[in-house]
């Protein structure tokens, strides 16, 4: 990147700059034209100079040159016209002109503007380019968020200056530089004064709003700062909330923000000092002209149509002048954006983008060993990691290292997320760092104990290891092939790739089982689950999302089958009563009162319930049948009694976890509604506590509260009133209730819900897990269980993972590295949250999965706990920062002291 902006602009904007350029100096033609015309209007036709008789005429647009040897050249006789006629004929031109005008402006700044936004697309892509090429250990030291503002938001003036860089001055310095010719045209002493003022104006504006630039600069970096600082507190939220440092933040926000303050305030009161003696000076001029013209104009040396076309053309001259001080000020404080951005984003130890060349071709496999030699490796502070190691590893070496953090290190380096102070690592003749990341990225899998995953679904993330190149090119018809065009024609003229990001970027051929057939690749990414155990994981996931039955009508039919076969499982097992089951003719006591009045799932669970309550027609129907005075007395009775057990217990009461339908906060609003309420009937309570009362019952479910309050009689006339419901159910509720049918598939419920179609029971302890259980064995037997998982595989993670828990994040972040077949797999502490036996589980698993069907990578594993090295064919022990023993479990058992106390530990 160029350090001067205007450099950079000019360097890959010549040929456009030169164009415009160009259509500006046609552009002065028709501008200084406009400046006469008012002279000859006024002096001719209004006047009538030159109308002195009746039928005098004039020629209108007579236009003829005198060259030197040529003569006289006439280019148009012209048409002779009356005073009337010349008047039109002279006032269609101005406004002709006016058009003409306004139309080389329109094109000027929507060219400029196109312009300006390729070389902001230009540059914010050199600046995210950068950021892939900079060495992982670079973000250790910025922070995201101040380089996401700087892209986005900092860079933004430098798009917009782009256009204006070489084009506005131009522009504006011919359209003063007209004017005040004209002036000078018209009356020399005007013109002088008017010139005067200019320069004055151009010498001393920009020179006082170089204050101002020092001040946008400082508002600019502490802006920038509280950003960077604001997305600390989001990645640290969760530290604030544990620590009670809420208030702390608080105050770092109001005194970053107080800052703020006090520098815009005073570029607010330095700008309009700066304003009123600019327009001060502005409003000078005019004082000269009406005075002084107006003198002359008296006197005769000026007459009146030369004084209104002076004044007409000192109009044109202050805008022009002040856009020209204005872009001089744009100019000097882009410079110093630009010159921080520069700055930020210019770093010595950048990457070779050669390294990352884009290569779709397979990777050749790493045949020969690492050759560690003088290894030394130091981290930000300069402390040493690791000192002088020096190591072969062999390919398809199982190798198990312990130790703190030159374990750790030596990984990092062999990952290439640390460079080597001194010393080497080779494969062959060939340095680590010097291989295309086309090839240390796929035939090298890293992994460590910190996750990443995008804001995108699990699928997605677990496959994200094998998108190193667009592989099959998507096929564009029709509009979108129209627009696919223009998105490769605008990206070569910003210099931008125009790599398709909609083609199939996975490449198959690396997954584990090497098939591009859906099906195939589903096993491989399921067996990958399987081997990291987060296959119960992504089974909650699935169970508890929800598909689309119009575009999955074939598992939406299995899942309505699975509801019998599951019916029948139960029965086998004398479990039948695990789920209570919807049925139109019964009352489900599992669910509450008012899902058993509407039977059915709510397509917008938000506001449909909602809806439909308080449509006149819901109640009318529990007013007319009833039901809403039998479910207000059931209300207050619950009120009645949760006030009378909770009421005295504390907030925190374990009790209080039983009631879904009230908070410890809601029982003194319910204490004074009771009051209120006392000796009432329905007919006399008002609609707000008619509301409170009845909402207490559609919540309630008597096998949870039980407070014996759903008699037969109760449960017979919400069936009763269920049927009316759903019998008469108008068109615009009907669209927001979708009615238990146990031959159809509900879209707007879980997948889990659809195949139990009812209620888990509360009589069983652990019922819930016991259920999941089940249903995954019965979709086993029916062939459904791959299928579901499928669907949990589109579970989106949230930012950052943040949806998975720890242990989740970490079995992810394996898995996304075994779904790549590479030459060795480096495992830096992936598993450091389980506990030693799922470890040993999974490091047996990964070693197994790794090493089947006669695949043999090198496996490199730095462990957390050092009992697990027995299941490593070779064991490094590296003591502080040297490495102090290498061999088998059982030789180092037998020689090694520092091996046998990390064992001991």
């Amino acid at each position: 990147m160029e350090k001067s902006l205007t450099r950079y602009i000019w360097n890959h904007t010549r040929r456009q700059q030169l164009f415009i350029l160009l259509i500006v100096a046609f552009s002065m033609v028709p501008y200084f034209l406009a400046f006469d015309l008012p002279k000859q209007i006024v002096n001719g036709p209004i006047q009538g100079d030159g109308f002195e008789g009746v039928n005098s005429t004039q020629l209108f647009m007579h236009l003829t040159f005198d060259l030197p040897y040529l003569g006289k050249i006439t280019l148009f006789p012209g048409v002779e016209l009356t005073r009337f006629g010349m008047l039109m004929g002279l006032s269609l031109t101005f406004l002709a002109l006016v058009v003409i005008n306004g139309l080389f402006k329109y094109y000027i700044n929507t060219y400029k503007g196109r312009l300006g936004e390729r070389l902001l697309r230009r540059i914010r892509f050199q600046l995210i380019d950068r950021i892939l090429l900079f060495p992982p250990s670079h973000f250790k030291r910025v922070k995201g968020a101040e380089i996401s503002s700087m892209i986005k938001d900092e860079v933004e003036p430098l798009g917009g200056f782009t256009g204006d860089a070489f084009v506005q001055p131009a522009l504006l310095g011919g359209q003063a530089l007209s004017a005040l010719f004209f002036i000078l045209v018209q009356n020399f002493w005007l013109g002088l004064i008017a010139a005067f003022m200019a320069a004055i104006q151009v010498g001393i504006i920009p020179q006082m709003r170089r204050r101002l630039i020092e001040l946008g600069r400082q508002r600019q970096l502490s802006a920038r700062q509280l950003a960077g600082r604001i997305g600390e507190m989001v990645d640290g939220i969760g530290t604030i909330h544990a620590y009670d440092t809420s208030n702390y933040e608080r105050a770092d926000a109001a005194h970053r923000l107080g800052e703020i303050f006090k520098i815009r305030y005073d570029l607010y009161q330095w700008k309009f000092i700066v304003k009123f003696i600019n327009n001060f000076l502005a409003q000078l001029t005019p004082f000269f002209f009406y005075s002084l013209g107006g003198y002359l104009t008296l006197r005769g040396s000026l007459d009146v149509g030369q004084l209104v076309a002076v004044i007409n053309a000192y109009k044109e001259l202050p805008g022009p002048l002040k856009e020209l001080i204005d872009w001089d000020q744009a100019r000097q404080d882009v410079q110093v954006k630009y010159e921080q951005v520069f700055e930020q984003f210019d770093s010595p130890t950048m990457i070779d983008s050669k390294i990352q060349a884009l290569s779709p071709e397979e990777a050749a496999a790493i045949t020969g060993p690492i050759v560690i030699a003088g290894l030394a490796l130091d981290d930000d502070s300069g402390t040493r990691l690791l000192d002088q190691a020096s190591l072969t590893i062999n390919p398809g070496e199982t190798v198990g290292i312990v130790g703190g953090s030159g374990a750790e290190a030596l990984a990092d380096a062999l990952g290439r997320t640390l460079w080597p102070t001194s010393g080497k690592i080779t494969f062959g003749d060939i340095d680590l760092h010097d291989l295309p990341e086309s090839v240390s990225g796929r035939r090298i899998s890293y992994v460590s104990a910190d996750t990443y995953f995008f804001h995108a679904s699990l699928r997605e993330n677990l496959v994200y290891g094998l998108k190193h190149a667009p592989l099959k090119a998507k096929d564009y018809t029709g509009a979108d092939l129209e627009h696919r065009k223009w998105e490769i024609r605008e990206a070569k003229l910003a210099k931008n790739p125009d790599i398709d990001i909609n083609s199939d970027w996975i490449d198959y051929t690396s997954s584990p089982f090497g098939s591009d057939e859906e099906e195939q690749f589903l096993k491989a990414m399921l067996s990958v689950l399987d081997t990291v155990q987060l296959s119960p994981d992504i089974l909650e996931f699935a169970l508890r999302s929800s598909i689309d039955p119009s575009t999955d009508l074939h598992l939406a039919a299995r899942i309505v089958e699975l509801r019998q076969a599951l019916r029948a499982e139960l029965e086998e097992e004398n479990l039948s009563g695990l789920i209570v089951p919807f049925e139109p003719n019964s009352y489900n006591a599992e669910a509450t009162v008012g899902e058993n009045i509407m039977f059915g799932t709510m397509r917008d669970s938000s506001i449909a319930s909602r809806k439909v309550i308080d449509s006149d027609y819901f109640r009318t129907l529990m007013r007319s049948s009833g039901l809403s005075e039998t479910l207000y007395d059931m209300g207050y009775t619950i009120a009645e009694n949760v006030v009378e057990i909770f009421s005295d217990l504390a907030p925190d009461h374990p009790f209080f976890q039983q009631l879904t339908f009230m908070t410890a906060d809601d029982i003194p609003t319910y204490q004074q509604t009771l009051q209120r309420l006392q000796g009432k009937s329905y007919k006399d309570a008002n609609d707000a506590d008619r509301r409170a009362m009845l909402r207490l019952s559609f919540f309630y479910i008597e096998p949870r509260q039980r407070f014996g309050l759903l008699t037969q009689e109760v449960m017979d006339k919400i069936i009763e009133v269920r049927h009316m419901f759903h019998q008469n159910l108008p068109d615009d509720l009907r669209s927001w209730i979708e009615p238990y049918d146990p031959e159809k598939y509900a879209a707007s419920t879980s997948l889990l819900d659809n195949i139990l179609f009812g209620k888990i029971s509360h009589r069983y302890a652990d019922a819930s897990r016991r259920i999941t259980k089940i249903v995954a064995e019965a979709m086993k037997k029916q062939g459904l269980y791959e299928k579901v998982l499928a669907v949990g595989l589109e579970f989106n993670l949230g930012a950052g993972g943040k949806r998975l828990g720890p242990l989740q994040r970490q079995k992810l972040n394996l898995a996304r590295a075994l779904m790549r077949k590479s030459d060795y797999y480096v495992l830096n502490r992936p598993l450091p949250g389980l506990d030693h036996r799922m470890q040993q589980e999974i490091v047996d698993s990964v070693i197994s999965f790794l090493k089947r069907d006669d695949a043999n990578p090198a496996v490199i594993w730095i462990l957390s706990n050092a009992a697990l090295s027995k299941m490593f064919d070779r064991v490094i022990v590296i003591n502080h920062t040297t490495i102090v023993a290498d061999g088998t479990y059982e030789t180092l058992l037998e020689e090694n002291g520092t091996f046998k106390e990390m064992i001991a530990a």
